[in-house]
């Protein structure tokens, strides 16, 4: 591996000022209300903690001289004004609706904005395209099912699950067809993993080019997945000695299909249809859809209709013409499905900057197709110097991990980078070390080091480092 030491002169290359880049960063600039009303509300408590004793005099046993005093306190401005219990506000002093009134939750009003995006110039339609997770506002390790990225080739299936089969043929003793009753009836397991589309940071291939950490890495998400494993339904049918390869097909308007090796279909493989406790959303493909942990996201197939097994690849359109990785001699790599050890610090990023000097708690996902996240190393300069991360518990295989970090910014500008390193000793690579190797044509698995720039006025922006 190159040295992650940036070259003495290289000038880092600031994301495209489009009109696109400009919504986002101006989003950013106008800062986390919420999140300064928390601080300023700590502090105001610290300071009523220390007054509190007084709080419990009567008006009765003020004395004259306390009651002039407390007639100049109330003049004075407002910073100077004794702390005190915040007065009830109009929620504490009235009934709220009755238990019926949202028989299924939703988010409340006040988070209105935290919501899933696209980039409208992206595709040219809606139908074969993709929405990204806000990341920056995930708090755990689990993305809420209504955040968790769409990513579409024929728009989104509606599915009636009472009609909905599941095939399995070819080199099987016993094919069968099976409902969905049918395959509810089978053992269920839940595991948590993340899924990940390939081009996730694919615009970033020749430069930097949206100044939001939402369009640059919110082509991943994670959930708790319920179902049986692909292994006890390949039993039920009986796998012949030839056999070794399977085709998953989806029920969507574009039979969605990719090969995968058998080996690995027995090994980790689940056909699901829960996810986070609930039944799958139609956008992760309601009523059942395939879970291949650690890998592309295209081959785990939606609204699952058909797995047939076979001595060979079915090299169908989408793992050929697409999902292919194009190299600098003109080749292409086919069949690259490994998501490799990844990393992103989400706060702060350009849409939640620092509004202050002072100390920040740095957080952050990393993640690996190859198992478990064994360390993120933080840096505050570009890569010079790195300190070892928090790994925050659970640190699960194949699923996202939290990190964080101490940070105390002194207002100076900063190059906030996060690096991973996975449990077979893979690191993180930066984005010239990936160029090296794959140069510039890529779209898809660019899992190199990101870097946000934080300016002096606490603005933060996408860069990349010569």
């Amino acid at each position: 591996m190159a040295s992650n030491t940036r070259k003495e002169g290289s000038a880092p290359t600031r994301a495209h000022d489009g009109k696109l880049a400009r919504e986002v960063t101006e989003t950013a600039e106008s800062g986390d209300p919420g999140r300064r009303a928390v601080l300023r509300g700590g502090l105001a408590m610290a300071g009523g903690a220390l007054l509190w004793p007084a709080i419990g005099r009567t008006a009765e046993a003020a004395t004259p001289a306390a009651t002039a005093t407390s007639h100049a306190a109330a003049a004075a401005p407002a910073a100077a004004e004794p702390s005190a219990p915040p007065a009830d506000p109009d929620w504490s002093q009235s009934l709220g609706p009755g238990v019926v009134d949202r028989p299924y939750g939703k988010p409340s009003q006040f988070v209105k904005d935290v919501i899933r995006r696209n980039v409208p110039w992206l595709t040219a339609t809606t139908q074969s395209s993709v929405s990204f997770t806000p990341l920056q506002h995930q708090t755990g390790i689990l993305t809420a099912n209504g955040l968790f990225f769409e990513r579409y080739h024929a728009g989104r299936a509606s599915v009636d699950p009472a009609q909905h089969r599941l095939l399995i043929h070819g080199l099987v003793d016993r094919p069968l067809i099976l409902s969905m009753e049918d395959i509810r009836r089978f053992p269920a397991v839940s595991r948590i993993h993340f899924i990940e589309c390939p081009a996730n940071g694919g615009m970033e291939w020749r430069a930097a080019q949206l100044n939001s950490l939402q369009f640059t890495h919110g082509m991943v998400s994670c959930a708790q997945w319920t179902g049986v494993k692909l292994s006890t339904l390949l039993a039920e049918v009986g796998i012949k000695s030839k056999a070794r390869w399977v085709l998953a097909e989806g029920a969507d308007g574009a039979h969605m299909d990719r090969s995968l090796p058998l080996a690995k279909c027995l090994e980790d493989c689940l056909v699901v249809y829960g996810q986070n406790g609930e039944a799958l959303r139609p956008e992760q493909g309601f009523p059942l859809r395939l879970i291949v942990p650690g890998w592309q996201g295209n081959v785990n197939i939606k609204w699952l209709r058909r797995l047939e097994l076979g001595d060979r690849p079915w090299f169908t359109r989408e793992e050929t013409a697409k999902y292919t990785e194009l190299m600098p001699d003109g080749q292409a790599r086919a069949f690259t499905w490994a998501i490799y050890a990844k990393s992103v610090i989400t706060s702060p990023c350009p849409e939640l900057p620092p509004d202050k000097p002072g100390l920040y708690e740095v957080r952050g996902f990393a993640w690996s197709g190859n198992g478990r996240i064994r360390r993120v190393d933080v840096s505050w300069d570009g890569g010079v110097n790195w300190v070892e991360a928090r790994l925050e518990a659970p640190v699960l295989a194949k699923a996202l991990t939290r990190f964080t970090a101490e940070w105390r910014w002194d207002g100076k500008p900063a190059l906030l980078q996060s690096r991973a390193v996975d449990e077979t000793g893979y690191v993180q690579p930066t984005i010239a070390e990936l160029r090296k190797i794959r140069g510039v044509n890529p779209i898809y698995n660019n899992n190199s080091i990101q870097t946000w720039q934080v300016k002096a006025d606490g603005s933060v922006f996408d860069v990349q480092l010569g």
